[in-house]
Protein backbone atom coordinates (compact mmCIF):
# COMPACT_ATOMS: atom_id res chain seq x y z
CA UNK A 1 0.00 0.00 0.00
CA UNK A 2 1.27 3.49 -0.86
CA UNK A 3 3.08 5.52 1.80
CA UNK A 4 1.56 8.98 2.28
CA UNK A 5 3.14 12.12 3.69
CA UNK A 6 0.06 13.42 5.55
CA UNK A 7 -2.12 10.31 5.89
CA UNK A 8 -2.05 6.83 7.33
CA UNK A 9 -4.15 4.29 5.47
CA UNK A 10 -5.07 1.06 7.24
CA UNK A 11 -7.12 -1.86 5.97
CA UNK A 12 -9.03 -4.67 7.65
CA UNK A 13 -10.89 -6.94 5.24
CA UNK A 14 -13.23 -4.72 3.21
CA UNK A 15 -12.88 -1.69 5.53
CA UNK A 16 -10.27 1.02 4.97
CA UNK A 17 -9.37 3.71 7.50
CA UNK A 18 -8.00 7.04 6.30
CA UNK A 19 -6.19 8.72 9.20
CA UNK A 20 -5.29 12.42 9.05
CA UNK A 21 -1.69 12.34 10.21
CA UNK A 22 -0.21 15.77 10.91
CA UNK A 23 -0.70 15.72 14.70
CA UNK A 24 2.12 18.20 15.38
CA UNK A 25 0.27 20.68 13.16
CA UNK A 26 -3.10 19.74 14.70
CA UNK A 27 -3.88 17.99 11.40
CA UNK A 28 -4.21 21.33 9.65
CA UNK A 29 -5.13 20.91 6.00
CA UNK A 30 -2.29 21.87 3.68
CA UNK A 31 -1.94 21.48 -0.09
CA UNK A 32 -0.23 18.11 0.20
CA UNK A 33 -3.02 16.73 2.39
CA UNK A 34 -5.62 18.06 -0.06
CA UNK A 35 -3.95 16.23 -2.93
CA UNK A 36 -3.35 13.05 -0.94
CA UNK A 37 -6.93 12.92 0.34
CA UNK A 38 -8.28 13.32 -3.18
CA UNK A 39 -5.92 10.73 -4.66
CA UNK A 40 -6.47 8.23 -1.85
CA UNK A 41 -10.25 8.53 -1.90
CA UNK A 42 -10.43 8.24 -5.68
CA UNK A 43 -8.38 5.04 -5.53
CA UNK A 44 -10.75 3.61 -2.90
CA UNK A 45 -13.75 4.63 -5.01
CA UNK A 46 -12.42 2.53 -7.87
CA UNK A 47 -11.55 -0.48 -5.68
CA UNK A 48 -14.51 -2.86 -5.69
CA UNK A 49 -13.02 -4.84 -2.79
CA UNK A 50 -13.44 -1.85 -0.44
CA UNK A 51 -16.97 -1.69 0.97
CA UNK A 52 -16.72 0.91 3.74
CA UNK A 53 -14.35 3.74 4.67
CA UNK A 54 -13.60 5.40 8.02
CA UNK A 55 -12.05 8.87 8.21
CA UNK A 56 -10.42 9.74 11.53
CA UNK A 57 -7.35 11.54 12.86
CA UNK A 58 -4.21 11.04 14.92
CA UNK A 59 -3.83 13.27 17.96
CA UNK A 60 -6.33 15.18 20.09
CA UNK A 61 -7.51 17.46 17.23
CA UNK A 62 -9.47 16.08 14.28
CA UNK A 63 -8.44 19.01 12.08
CA UNK A 64 -7.68 22.60 13.05
CA UNK A 65 -8.75 23.91 9.65
CA UNK A 66 -6.65 25.17 6.77
CA UNK A 67 -2.91 25.49 7.32
CA UNK A 68 -2.76 29.30 7.31
CA UNK A 69 1.03 29.33 7.66
CA UNK A 70 1.15 27.83 4.19
CA UNK A 71 -0.65 30.86 2.77
CA UNK A 72 1.82 33.44 4.03
CA UNK A 73 3.26 35.16 0.98
CA UNK A 74 0.72 33.68 -1.42
CA UNK A 75 -0.91 35.90 -4.01
CA UNK A 76 -4.64 35.81 -4.84
CA UNK A 77 -4.22 33.28 -7.64
CA UNK A 78 -2.23 30.93 -5.41
CA UNK A 79 -4.79 31.19 -2.60
CA UNK A 80 -7.60 30.52 -5.07
CA UNK A 81 -5.79 27.46 -6.44
CA UNK A 82 -5.20 26.18 -2.91
CA UNK A 83 -8.90 26.56 -2.05
CA UNK A 84 -9.84 24.65 -5.21
CA UNK A 85 -7.59 21.80 -4.05
CA UNK A 86 -9.53 21.65 -0.78
CA UNK A 87 -12.88 21.67 -2.58
CA UNK A 88 -11.67 18.80 -4.77
CA UNK A 89 -10.73 16.78 -1.68
CA UNK A 90 -14.12 17.31 -0.02
CA UNK A 91 -15.92 16.47 -3.26
CA UNK A 92 -13.91 13.28 -3.70
CA UNK A 93 -15.04 12.10 -0.26
CA UNK A 94 -18.67 12.88 -1.08
CA UNK A 95 -18.39 11.07 -4.40
CA UNK A 96 -16.67 7.95 -3.08
CA UNK A 97 -19.76 5.88 -3.88
CA UNK A 98 -19.61 3.65 -0.79
CA UNK A 99 -20.44 4.22 2.88
CA UNK A 100 -18.00 6.57 4.61
CA UNK A 101 -18.01 7.28 8.36
CA UNK A 102 -16.21 10.16 10.07
CA UNK A 103 -14.97 9.58 13.61
CA UNK A 104 -14.40 12.94 15.30
CA UNK A 105 -12.67 12.75 18.68
CA UNK A 106 -11.61 16.38 19.05
CA UNK A 107 -12.06 19.85 17.54
CA UNK A 108 -13.06 20.00 13.87
CA UNK A 109 -12.57 23.58 12.74
CA UNK A 110 -13.30 25.01 9.31
CA UNK A 111 -11.86 22.51 6.83
CA UNK A 112 -12.03 19.84 9.52
CA UNK A 113 -15.79 20.17 9.60
CA UNK A 114 -15.88 20.08 5.81
CA UNK A 115 -13.98 16.78 5.75
CA UNK A 116 -16.27 15.27 8.38
CA UNK A 117 -19.45 16.54 6.72
CA UNK A 118 -18.33 15.16 3.35
CA UNK A 119 -18.64 11.69 4.91
CA UNK A 120 -22.04 10.01 5.11
CA UNK A 121 -22.37 10.54 8.85
CA UNK A 122 -20.34 11.53 11.87
CA UNK A 123 -19.71 9.60 15.07
CA UNK A 124 -18.28 11.81 17.82
CA UNK A 125 -16.96 11.63 21.34
CA UNK A 126 -17.64 14.23 24.03
CA UNK A 127 -14.31 15.89 23.16
CA UNK A 128 -15.55 16.76 19.68
CA UNK A 129 -16.41 20.36 18.82
CA UNK A 130 -17.32 21.99 15.54
CA UNK A 131 -16.51 25.59 14.56
CA UNK A 132 -16.72 27.60 11.34
CA UNK A 133 -14.89 30.86 12.17
CA UNK A 134 -13.74 31.72 8.63
CA UNK A 135 -15.62 35.03 8.43
CA UNK A 136 -13.99 36.18 11.67
CA UNK A 137 -10.61 35.44 10.08
CA UNK A 138 -11.46 37.59 7.07
CA UNK A 139 -12.29 34.80 4.63
CA UNK A 140 -15.27 32.69 3.53
CA UNK A 141 -15.79 28.97 4.07
CA UNK A 142 -18.13 26.21 5.24
CA UNK A 143 -21.12 28.09 3.85
CA UNK A 144 -22.72 25.17 2.00
CA UNK A 145 -22.46 21.88 3.89
CA UNK A 146 -23.10 23.33 7.36
CA UNK A 147 -26.48 24.96 6.51
CA UNK A 148 -27.58 21.70 4.90
CA UNK A 149 -26.59 19.83 8.04
CA UNK A 150 -27.90 22.10 10.82
CA UNK A 151 -30.14 24.63 9.08
CA UNK A 152 -29.56 28.17 7.88
CA UNK A 153 -29.98 30.03 11.16
CA UNK A 154 -27.71 27.87 13.31
CA UNK A 155 -25.11 27.86 10.52
CA UNK A 156 -25.20 31.68 10.49
CA UNK A 157 -24.88 31.80 14.27
CA UNK A 158 -21.76 29.63 14.04
CA UNK A 159 -20.30 31.57 11.10
CA UNK A 160 -21.00 35.07 12.44
CA UNK A 161 -19.95 34.45 16.06
CA UNK A 162 -17.44 31.61 15.74
CA UNK A 163 -19.05 29.68 18.56
CA UNK A 164 -18.44 25.97 18.84
CA UNK A 165 -21.03 23.22 18.84
CA UNK A 166 -20.19 20.56 21.40
CA UNK A 167 -20.85 16.93 20.64
CA UNK A 168 -24.30 16.75 22.24
CA UNK A 169 -25.54 20.00 20.69
CA UNK A 170 -24.16 18.87 17.33
CA UNK A 171 -26.10 15.62 17.67
CA UNK A 172 -29.29 17.47 18.58
CA UNK A 173 -28.81 19.75 15.56
CA UNK A 174 -28.40 16.77 13.21
CA UNK A 175 -24.71 17.31 12.46
CA UNK A 176 -23.59 14.26 14.46
CA UNK A 177 -25.34 10.90 14.19
CA UNK A 178 -24.06 9.35 17.42
CA UNK A 179 -22.05 10.37 20.49
CA UNK A 180 -20.08 7.49 21.97
CA UNK A 181 -17.70 7.10 24.96
CA UNK A 182 -14.14 8.01 24.11
CA UNK A 183 -12.69 4.69 25.26
CA UNK A 184 -15.11 2.78 23.03
CA UNK A 185 -15.19 5.08 20.01
CA UNK A 186 -12.75 3.37 17.66
CA UNK A 187 -14.00 -0.11 18.47
CA UNK A 188 -17.59 1.09 17.99
CA UNK A 189 -16.93 2.66 14.59
CA UNK A 190 -14.91 -0.30 13.40
CA UNK A 191 -17.78 -2.60 14.37
CA UNK A 192 -20.25 -0.42 12.48
CA UNK A 193 -17.98 -0.38 9.44
CA UNK A 194 -17.55 -4.15 9.43
CA UNK A 195 -21.33 -4.63 9.63
CA UNK A 196 -21.83 -2.20 6.74
CA UNK A 197 -19.08 -3.87 4.73
CA UNK A 198 -20.80 -7.23 5.18
CA UNK A 199 -23.97 -6.03 3.48
CA UNK A 200 -24.53 -6.36 -0.30
CA UNK A 201 -22.34 -3.62 -1.84
CA UNK A 202 -24.74 -2.72 -4.65
CA UNK A 203 -27.65 -2.22 -2.25
CA UNK A 204 -25.48 0.00 -0.04
CA UNK A 205 -24.27 2.02 -3.03
CA UNK A 206 -27.80 2.53 -4.35
CA UNK A 207 -29.17 3.42 -0.90
CA UNK A 208 -26.46 6.04 -0.46
CA UNK A 209 -27.15 7.43 -3.93
CA UNK A 210 -30.93 7.54 -3.38
CA UNK A 211 -30.58 9.49 -0.14
CA UNK A 212 -27.94 11.89 -1.46
CA UNK A 213 -29.82 12.68 -4.66
CA UNK A 214 -33.31 12.41 -3.19
CA UNK A 215 -32.88 15.17 -0.61
CA UNK A 216 -31.84 17.56 -3.39
CA UNK A 217 -35.08 17.12 -5.37
CA UNK A 218 -38.83 17.10 -4.80
CA UNK A 219 -40.85 14.11 -3.57
CA UNK A 220 -41.84 12.90 -7.03
CA UNK A 221 -38.28 13.11 -8.30
CA UNK A 222 -36.96 11.35 -5.22
CA UNK A 223 -39.44 8.50 -5.68
CA UNK A 224 -38.36 8.13 -9.30
CA UNK A 225 -34.73 7.88 -8.15
CA UNK A 226 -35.64 5.10 -5.71
CA UNK A 227 -37.72 3.20 -8.27
CA UNK A 228 -34.83 3.29 -10.72
CA UNK A 229 -32.51 2.00 -8.01
CA UNK A 230 -34.91 -0.85 -7.21
CA UNK A 231 -35.04 -1.78 -10.89
CA UNK A 232 -31.24 -1.77 -11.04
CA UNK A 233 -31.10 -4.03 -8.00
CA UNK A 234 -33.70 -6.45 -9.38
CA UNK A 235 -31.51 -7.00 -12.42
CA UNK A 236 -28.54 -7.96 -10.25
CA UNK A 237 -27.82 -11.66 -9.54
CA UNK A 238 -27.00 -10.69 -5.96
CA UNK A 239 -30.64 -9.83 -5.37
CA UNK A 240 -31.81 -13.38 -6.13
CA UNK A 241 -29.16 -14.86 -3.86
CA UNK A 242 -30.13 -12.57 -0.99
CA UNK A 243 -33.83 -13.31 -1.30
CA UNK A 244 -33.08 -17.04 -1.47
CA UNK A 245 -31.37 -16.78 1.93
CA UNK A 246 -34.11 -14.61 3.44
CA UNK A 247 -35.39 -16.14 6.69
CA UNK A 248 -32.39 -18.46 7.04
CA UNK A 249 -30.72 -18.95 10.39
CA UNK A 250 -27.87 -16.52 10.98
CA UNK A 251 -24.66 -17.32 12.79
CA UNK A 252 -26.10 -16.04 16.07
CA UNK A 253 -29.00 -18.48 15.92
CA UNK A 254 -31.54 -15.82 14.98
CA UNK A 255 -33.52 -15.81 11.77
CA UNK A 256 -32.67 -13.09 9.31
CA UNK A 257 -35.30 -11.01 7.64
CA UNK A 258 -38.56 -9.46 8.67
CA UNK A 259 -41.27 -7.32 7.16
CA UNK A 260 -40.08 -5.24 4.25
CA UNK A 261 -41.79 -3.27 1.52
Amino acid sequence: MKVWETLQVERSDAVVEIVLNRPQQRNALNAVMCDELRECVQALRDDATVHCVIVRANGPVFCAGADLKERQGMGPDEVRARRVKAFAAYDAIEQIGKPCIALVEGPAIGSGGEIAMACDFIVATEAAAFRTPEALWGTVGATQRMPRAVGKRLAKDMAFTGRALGAQEAREAGLVARVVPADEALECVRGMAQAIAGAPPLAMHLTKDCIDRGVETDAAGALAIELLAIDTLLQSPDWGKKIASFGSVAGNGEKTGGRHA
